[in-house]
């Protein structure tokens, strides 16, 4: 089983980037069922966590975190960057968790891959 880990680091709304990774992560997992995918969000990135999002048009960042913990992809918010943010004790999306560097080096070491957004 291939592995992959994909981290995130752009604004939530304003940027395409996090955008481009949520959608080619479902993408792999869609193409790939088996693939051993996990996500990392980072800086401005882990914005998207926060539960309750309501965008007026376009996508909707929340429901795609959702798609992903709803196959049980593991998806870590930056604590560091949570903070600075002072989202980590907001309600975050279904399955979304306040992660660690410790936890983003290890799945760096495990991943055969790493998607850097």
């Amino acid at each position: 089983m291939s592995s992959v880990l994909v981290i995130a680091n752009g604004a939530a709304y304003g940027q395409e980037s996090l955008f481009n990774a949520l959608r080619l992560s479902i993408t792999l997992k869609e193409q790939e069922p088996t693939l051993n995918l996990k996500l990392f969000l980072m800086s401005d990135a882990v914005v998207a966590g926060i539960a309750g999002q309501q965008p007026r048009e376009g996508y909707h960042l929340q429901q795609m975190l959702e798609i992903l913990t709803a196959q049980q992809i593991p998806v870590k918010l930056c604590k560091t960057c949570s903070d600075a943010r002072g989202i980590s004790n907001l309600t975050l999306a279904d399955g979304v968790e306040i992660g660690t560097l410790v936890e983003l080096a290890q799945w760096t070491l495990a991943a055969e891959k790493v998607l850097t957004f």
